[in-house]
C-alpha cells in the first residue's frame, strides 16, 4: 500500500528490506535454534545506519527521524523478531535516554560507539518483583563519598550481556517516603565491581537476541554516572517508554506483515481438492482481513511517528499504536499458522517463528492493559 513516503524513507525501506532479506533471512532460523547472538550481524546493522537513526550525525547518528526508524524497525521484523529486537533496544531504551537526559560529556562518551553498532547499551528497569509496577523498584543508590552504590537486581534486560554491550541504565531508588520513592537513573558499564550480568536461556521469543538478568551488590559509581538530575528517573523512565512504544509497534507491524506474506504464498501455492486453497472463500476472506487490518496499523503507527517528529504531544497515540499493532501481529501470526495447518506447527516453517516471537510484544515495554490504561487516563477516566 502507498503511504506517501518520501524518496528518503522509500530508499530507507528497500535498503533495509534488501539486506534483511539478502544477510538475516538465511541464518534466522540457525540463530533462533541455537539461541545465538550474532555479533555480525549486529555490526553490519551498525554499518547500515541502523543505530542512532534518530540521533544528530554530531554523535554519530544518522540525523533522520522517528518515522525511518520505525520504517526500519519494521522491515527488520518482516523478516527476523531477534535481530528487530537488537536494533529496537539498542534505539529507544540504549541510546536514547543518554541523548536526550545525559550530560554532554555523557552524550561524547556513549553515543559515538553506540551509534554505529560497535556498542550497545541497555535499560534496566524490570524487576523480579516490579513488572508493570516500576514505582515498587527494590534497586537501591545510597549516596557515598565521591558516587553511589547501588544494590538491587534487574531480568528480562535486552542487549545487556552479549559480547559487545558496554553498560546499562539503571534505576534505583534514591529517596522518597514509602508509596512515593525518588527514583533515579545510573549509567553502569560492564566491569563495574559488582555488576553481573547474566545471560538467559530458554526464552520462548526472539531467541537470537540478547536477554540477562542483572545483579548489583555494592556496586559503586561516580557522581558523573547519574543521568541527568537526582529524583528524575521516572520521568525519564515514562518518556523513553512513550518512544519506546513506537519501535515495538513497528515490530508487531513487521512481524504481522512477514506472516501474512507467508500466509498469502503458501494459499496461492497449497492445493486441496483440485484447488489452490485461496480460491476458497474460507482463506480468501481471511487473507483479505489480514490485509487490511496490516495497512491499518500501518496508517496509524505512521501517524504517531509523525506527531513524535513534529514535536507535538503523542503519548497516548504511541500507546494505541504500540496496542493495536500487537494485538494485530497476534491475529494474524495466529491466522497464518491456521492456513498452513499442519505445516505452520514445524520448527522448519518460518510462520512457526513469526508466532513465538510475536507473544512478546504484548507484554514487553508496558502490557496491552497498560496501554489500555494510558488510554483510559487520556481520556480523564
Amino acid at each position: 500500500m502507498n503511504h506517501e513516503l518520501d524518496p528518503e524513507h522509500t530508499l530507507l525501506r528497500d535498503t533495509v528490506r534488501s539486506f534483511a532479506e539478502a544477510e538475516i533471512a538465511p541464518v534466522a532460523a540457525k540463530l533462533d535454534e541455537q539461541e545465538e547472538f550474532s555479533v555480525d550481524l549486529t555490526r553490519r546493522m551498525g554499518e547500515l545506519g541502523l543505530f542512532g537513526i534518530a540521533v544528530p550525525e554530531e554523535y554519530g547518528g544518522q540525523g533522520m527521524d522517528y518515522l525511518a526508524y520505525v520504517i526500519a524497525t519494521e522491515e527488520l521484523a518482516r523478516v527476523d523478531g531477534s535481530q528487530a529486537a537488537t536494533v529496537t533496544a539498542g534505539n529507544s531504551l540504549g541510546i536514547a535516554p543518554i541523548y536526550y537526559f545525559g550530560t554532554e560529556a555523557q552524550r561524547q562518551r556513549y553515543l559515538p560507539g553506540l551509534c554505529s553498532g560497535e556498542r550497545l547499551w541497555a535499560f534496566g528497569l524490570t524487576e523480579p518483583g516490579a513488572g508493570s509496577d516500576s514505582r515498587a523498584s527494590a534497586t537501591r543508590a545510597e549516596p557515598i563519598d565521591g558516587g553511589w552504590r547501588l544494590n538491587g537486581s534487574k531480568i528480562f534486560i535486552t542487549n545487556a550481556s552479549s559480547p559487545i554491550s558496554e553498560g546499562v541504565t539503571v534505576q534505583a531508588v534514591t529517596g522518597g517516603v514509602e508509596g512515593r520513592p525518588e527514583l533515579s537513573c545510573f549509567l553502569v558499564e560492564h566491569g563495574t565491581a559488582g555488576f553481573t550480568a547474566t545471560t538467559m536461556h530458554g526464552k520462548l521469543m526472539w531467541r537470537g537476541s540478547d536477554t540477562a538478568e542483572l545483579s548489583f551488590a555494592d556496586c559503586d559509581v561516580p557522581t558523573d554516572a547519574l543521568l541527568g538530575e537526582q529524583g528524575a528517573g521516572s520521568r525519564q523512565m515514562l518518556e523513553t517508554l512513550d518512544t519506546g512504544r513506537l519501535g515495538i509497534a513497528a515490530m508487531g507491524l513487521g512481524a504481522a506483515q512477514g506472516a501474512f506474506e507467508l500466509a498469502l504464498d503458501y494459499a496461492k501455492h497449497r492445493t486441496q481438492f483440485g484447488h489452490p486453497i485461496g480460491s476458497f472463500q474460507g482463506i480468501s476472506f481471511q487473507i483479505a482481513d489480514m490485509a487490511m487490518e496490516i495497512d491499518h496499523a500501518r496508517t496509524y503507527l505512521y501517524r504517531a511517528a509523525r506527531l513524535k517528529d513534529a514535536g507535538r504531544e503523542f503519548r497516548t497515540e504511541a500507546a494505541m499504536a504500540k496496542l493495536y499493532c500487537t494485538e494485530v501481529a497476534g491475529r494474524v501470526t495466529d491466522a497464518a499458522v491456521q492456513i498452513h495447518g499442519g505445516y505452520g506447527l514445524m520448527k522448519d516453517s518460518p510462520v512457526e517463528r513469526f508466532y513465538r516471537d510475536h507473544r512478546i510484544l504484548r507484554i514487553g515495554e508496558g502490557t496491552s492493559e497498560i496501554q489500555r490504561l494510558v488510554i483510559a487516563r487520556a481520556l480523564g477516566l
